[in-house]
């Protein structure tokens, strides 16, 4: 195995419309679709779908919807034999509404996902040593992916966290010193870091700060303006990929996939970095979450063009 990915597994209802409802209003929507999501089985997916070979691990509920989600995880190409089955909860529900112009509203029932723990992590530990990359979200037990994120560095294992959803009350400073790429976005960097990243220039400085609390690099996603990454010997600017966006829900996931699969293929931080941007960017011009994922020829043909 090359990458294992700890973290989230749910089901996707998305909802496609003009606009997004405000408090208080109904809107009429185009169409709908029932997918594969949450954040470590879209990370997951998109891994995969570059090519190389993953490793899941994570927890549903015994419901219809754990069994629509590991099926159509394998059908990736990912392995699954370390998903647990949860008896007391079900699976993680995501409802997504995408208005005309790919931007998002996001609400998450985590359900089983919130229950990863132990188990897992008994799972876990025997073959995390053959991986290179350990890749980690925030939709799972803190504690648990602290002690994942532990156990990879004791064995010289690259752990990449996306601290996502964010924590209102951002990071314990034990877990950036666990930590060798933490990836923020804008609204996650202002949870970590107390400012929203509005310029480059606060990207840079978020980046440095980010790292100035222990972890070894960091890349602060800046949205349509690209991202910057200091760390390692790197410290510069990537600019975004020119594409037309549809739907930005998936982009951060297969932005730390691409960046994963990268690093575990020996390239350097700002290279990892770029490829990943081209995974983030070519995400956008479809439709669904894991569905979304960029395969290696697309990101290729973009990163030549």
């Amino acid at each position: 195995m090359t990458i294992m990915v700890l973290g989230s597994i749910n089901t996707d209802i998305t909802s496609y419309g003009q606009s997004l409802p405000r408090a208080g209003e109904t809107v009429f929507g185009s169409r709908y679709e029932i997918d594969l999501g949450g954040k470590g089985a879209n990370q997951a997916a998109a891994v995969a779908r570059l090519g190389a070979a993953v490793e899941f691990v994570g927890r549903t509920g015994k419901d219809m919807f754990g069994e629509l989600s590991t099926d159509r995880l394998a059908r990736f190409g990912v392995s699954t034999g370390h998903c647990s089955l949860d008896e007391a909860e079900g699976t993680g529900i995501a409802m997504i509404s995408v208005d005309a112009q790919g931007q998002n509203l996001i609400t998450v029932v985590p359900g089983a996902n919130m229950r990863i723990g132990e188990s897992e992590l008994r799972q876990v530990l025997p073959v995390l040593g053959q991986c290179k990359v350990l890749m980690l979200q925030l939709e799972v037990p803190l504690a648990t992916s602290l002690a994942a994120a532990r156990a990879a560095g004791e064995r010289g294992i690259k752990v990449v966290l996306d601290p996502a959803p964010a924590h209102a009350d951002g990071l314990p400073l034990e877990f950036y010193g666990a930590v060798d790429v933490i990836t923020p976005n804008e609204t996650e960097t202002e949870a970590l870091l107390g400012y929203l990243p509005a310029t480059v220039e606060d990207g840079r400085r978020a980046a440095r700060e980010l790292v100035a609390k222990g972890a070894r690099a960091a890349v602060v996603k800046l949205g349509a303006r690209g991202a910057y990454a200091v760390g390692v010997g790197t410290d510069g600017f990537i600019p975004a990929f020119s594409v037309k966006a549809v739907s930005s829900v998936a982009a951060g996931d297969c932005f730390n996939a691409g960046l994963a699969v990268a690093l575990s293929e020996g390239k350097s931080l700002a290279e990892a970095a770029r490829f990943a941007a081209a995974c983030g960017a070519l995400c956008t011009t479809k439709a669904g979450s894991a569905a979304s994922a960029p395969t290696r020829a697309e990101v290729e043909a973009l990163l030549a063009g």
